[in-house]
């Protein structure tokens, strides 16, 4: 088999923003019984089950440092970028030659701001997570936004209760917003995570984005958020 060389981003480069409203051709699953994930996973097999969702991972940083760290956690990272993804997927792919890990991690072109419940039935995931999101800074776009009340009923959706969000911005404002929007949609409450919680002490040094703040010497916040029972189902068994 011919080895796979390991992509250079300099061949995959496109621009930073992407409108995801717009009517891009993506190939989805009509509903979560009819993905076939095995085409994804190497070693996908009958009763698995994605557990971690990356919405809109980029170059794929984060999925690459927590596959080892949860290898028996099937990961999948959403990116709408056509050559962003074309390269998660050429990376993962010579990765694997080269070690027993990175099996357990893939990534879809698609848009999680239209198809999330085309993949993953209510209650699958253990994990999402929203780092540095686009701004989208203009008041005319921020409908354009991963994080808005009508994306949190469906990521609340898909989440597991007791699941939780890892969010990290390095714009204030869009941290600001994010942690509103959680803050006051009733399946959600901010949580603080505890020391053992892996994922939680690699959100900010594991993406590109990530990085590149760092080396700017620049400012991260974070903010993580708990799937919490439907309030009105908890008051209409207790009646």
């Amino acid at each position: 088999m011919m080895k796979v060389k390991h992509p250079k981003k300099r061949n995959y480069r496109q621009r930073a923003h992407s409108n995801p409203l717009s009517d891009h051709s993506f190939d989805y699953p009509v509903s979560p019984g009819t993905m076939d994930w095995s085409k994804l996973y190497p070693r996908f097999k009958q009763g698995d089950e994605v557990k971690f969702c990356d919405v809109g991972c980029g170059y794929g940083g984060l999925l690459v440092t927590l596959s080892p760290m949860y290898p028996d956690k099937f990961m999948v990272g959403f990116e709408i970028r056509v050559k962003v993804s074309d390269y998660v997927n050429d990376r993962f792919l010579a990765l694997r030659q080269d070690d027993e890990v990175y099996h357990n991690a893939g990534v879809i072109r698609t848009n999680a701001m239209k198809y999330l419940p085309n993949f993953f039935r209510k209650g699958q995931l253990e994990k999402i997570f929203i780092l540095y999101p686009d701004p989208h800074f203009k008041k005319c776009k921020h409908k354009w936004r991963i994080v808005s009340e009508g994306l949190l009923a469906e990521y609340a959706h898909v989440l597991q209760v007791d699941g939780l969000v890892y969010t990290v911005s390095d714009v204030k404002e869009v941290h600001d917003w994010m942690v509103e929007h959680f803050s006051n949609f009733p399946l959600f409450e901010r949580y603080e995570p505890p020391e053992e919680d892996r994922a939680a002490q690699v959100l900010i040094g594991s993406t590109e984005e990530g990085k590149k703040v760092l080396r700017n010497k620049g400012q991260s916040w974070t903010a993580i958020f708990r799937r919490v029972d439907d309030p009105y189902l908890v008051s209409r068994g207790a009646s």
